[in-house]
């Protein structure tokens, strides 16, 4: 027995698929997960050589949830979320630098010493080290 998870173009084509697997002698059929959902939709194509198998029905919103908390043995189960949403903050993608800490001069002084220190090239220290540039339009 085998379950293959596919993204058919269209529904002609997952039909199509299942046309051909039993043609060569698979038994079998397309299992299609939320129906409704259009994000959420998954398609399998589960193959059997067994030709008194019977393919299982793809799960529904409800049902689906209701599978996901009631399997608790076996697998790998997330206990809780993530602090940060759970404090009310909406967070998209990596937390964001802050603006201003940026370069300072002290910091730039500080780092050609210890490349110094190194042994690498570094360009004298002048009047004009870390200043500040005109603003641009």
């Amino acid at each position: 027995r085998a379950v293959l998870q596919f993204y058919p173009e269209s529904s002609e084509h997952a039909i199509l698929i299942s046309e051909c697997a039993a043609k060569v002698g698979f038994a079998g059929g397309i299992v299609v997960d939320y129906p409704n959902s259009t994000k959420a939709k998954k398609h399998y194509l589960v193959l059997s050589f067994e030709r008194s198998y019977k393919a299982p029905q793809g799960l529904t919103g409800l049902e689906g949830a209701l599978l996901n908390e009631g399997r608790s043995s076996g697998g790998v189960r997330v206990a809780d979320k993530d602090p940060r949403k759970a404090a009310g903050k909406k967070s998209r993608g990596p937390p964001r630098k802050k603006k201003g800490g940026g370069k300072t001069k002290e910091w730039i002084l500080h780092k050609k010493e210890t490349q110094r220190k190194k042994g690498k090239d570094t360009r004298k220290d002048t009047k004009f080290t870390g200043r500040k540039r005109p603003m641009r339009f």
